[in-house]
């Protein structure tokens, strides 16, 4: 009889697996499930040498997997760029900057941001001028929460010789009405123009923002991330991580579609790697966000009637890269936030599968925010994945604004996907949210707007393990607490199914277990 080198004891443990939900131990060999019961269906596996964890009542959770996470940026964001997520005014904002530049008079860029007008007392987007104000002499940077806009100084718009002629295909340089001039304002691909003159980090500087990341992912729970990557240095820090026996977690990689004919030319796809660091997904980006109102919607704003948003791609171009990438093997995840651009996506879709089916695709609409009945039905026809990001329903506070109470009542239809048979698998889009899974799964349990749409508390954990586990073609060996998987575990303070659905976002992570090695704990 084989042997454990782990045994967990006096656990509550959720096992997400049908034919055994509960069980009180678990044993583990060579970083796989070997038992999973009672305390005497599984102590037989004991030895002299077997290290027994007594856990004391504390619940056990299949591993936590964030299906959507720019972890690079969660590392910088806690090394010394400007936070500005709670700020309430301009004003405001002002003063941080002048502080910050203060603070790191070494800094030849100033960078950050996380800001959301929507909670200025101005209630407008910032402008060039603005950030003059506080710092002129050298250049700013903020994007804003979402991503998908950004605002710079005048030193900035010169350093990247944005002028008043200045177009973006896919994108918006924003002008001042009077004079024509840029207002500092840079909407989808025109960041581009500003990414491209800000000096790259280092290899060094990459690796100690990865490292950060990592921690604070395992600290919350998480066995495995859907990393996005945005460049090849990223990449070739997450393998020195791996090889040097310092990556915790397990890596589920998204890559930048601008990368596919590089990726083709070595014969590269989805499902290449090992058991800590796989080839994922092509990412795409078919529109913006709703918090900048480039969201491509089919209608106009309700706050803003003058636009729909914007489409990164027309529907040719769009349909030619999904059909490149569909047919190189490469699992595709497409960003699509707008009702609009949601269409869009399915059409490219679409026309790729009919001219070269593939059975088991599992190819992914990232956010698909702003759905419809009708759009939902043909998501479940075509088979794809909705990879969603439940602690938006608590930020987008503003979105009955944005959209109007009937579009409203189909953001974040999470149920609805469900019952449809489409598989709901999520994550954070972190540092855009916190990356603790628990604030997800409280968001989607015990969201106040359009109650129909809530999860129950095993639905929505589901979406973080076993879904997660299906949307990385991953689902024999992860997701679930049952033999022959992967140890990979998140131990809880309280359980989840017991506690009020508020009071959820206030558990704690007490370990996490990845392969049968603890990597993070509390105690």
């Amino acid at each position: 009889m084989q042997r454990a080198d782990i045994i967990i004891v006096n656990a509550n443990v959720v096992t997400i697996n049908t034919e055994k939900p509960r069980a009180e131990a678990v044993a583990i060999r060579d970083g796989r499930i070997l038992a999973v019961g009672s305390y005497n269906e599984v102590h037989k596996y004991i030895n002299s040498a077997t290290k027994v964890l007594d856990f004391e009542g504390k619940t056990v959770v299949p591993g936590f997997v964030d299906c959507h996470v720019h972890m690079t940026g969660l590392g910088q964001q806690h090394l010394q760029t400007l936070d500005l997520r709670n700020v309430g005014s301009i004003d405001e904002m002002k003063r941080k900057i002048r502080e910050y530049a203060d603070r790191y008079p070494e800094k030849s860029w100033i960078l950050g941001g996380r800001w959301d007008h929507e909670r200025f007392s101005e209630r407008r987007l910032p402008t060039r001028w603005d950030l003059d104000e506080a710092v002129w002499d050298k250049p700013v940077f903020l994007l804003r929460v979402c991503g998908h806009v950004g605002v710079v100084n005048t030193k900035a718009l010169k350093l990247a010789d944005i002028g008043r002629e200045a177009t973006v295909d896919g994108g918006a340089v924003d002008k001042d009405t009077a004079s024509g001039e840029p207002n500092g304002i840079l909407r989808e691909n025109a960041l581009n123009l500003i990414w491209k003159v800000i000096p790259k980090p280092n290899i060094t500087e990459l690796k100690k923002a990865c490292i950060k990341a990592c921690r604070k992912a395992v600290e919350n729970g998480l066995t495995g991330v859907h990393w996005i990557v945005d460049s090849a240095d990223e990449i070739r820090v997450i393998q020195k991580l791996y090889n040097d026996g310092k990556l915790p977690l397990r890596v589920y990689l998204g890559i930048s579609a601008n990368l596919l004919n590089n990726l083709s030319e070595l014969g590269l796809a989805t499902g290449f790697g090992g058991d800590m660091v796989r080839l994922g997904f092509l990412k795409i980006l078919a529109d913006g966000s709703l918090g900048a109102r480039t969201a491509a919607l089919k209608e106009p704003y309700a706050d803003k009637p003058e636009t729909s948003g914007m489409l990164i791609y027309s529907q040719r171009r769009l349909n030619t890269l999904v059909l490149k990438a569909h047919e190189a093997g490469w699992q595709l995840a497409v960003h699509a936030i707008g009702d609009r651009a949601i269409e869009s996506v399915l059409e490219a879709f679409s026309k790729a599968l009919k001219k070269f089916p593939r059975k088991d695709h599992r190819h992914r609409i990232e956010h698909c925010s702003v759905l419809n009945p009708r759009l939902i039905r043909r998501m479940k026809r075509l088979g794809l994945i909705a990879s969603v990001q439940p602690h938006f329903i608590v930020s987008d506070f503003w979105v009955v604004n944005r959209v109007g109470a009937e579009r409203a009542r189909w953001v974040y239809p999470f149920k609805t996907l469900l019952k449809t048979g489409i598989v709901v698998a999520s994550g954070s889009d972190c540092p855009v949210e916190p990356i603790n899974p628990l604030f997800g799964v409280w968001a989607a349990v015990a969201r106040k707007n359009f109650c129909e749409e809530s999860l129950t508390v095993e639905e929505a954990i589901k979406t973080y393990t076993l879904n997660a586990a299906y949307a990385s073609f991953d689902e024999a060996r992860m997701g679930t607490i049952e033999v022959g998987k992967f140890a990979d575990l998140t131990v809880l303070s309280d359980d989840p199914f017991r506690v009020a659905p508020d009071e959820i976002r206030n558990i704690k992570v007490e370990m996490t277990i990845v392969g049968g090695k603890i990597v993070y704990s509390r105690c």
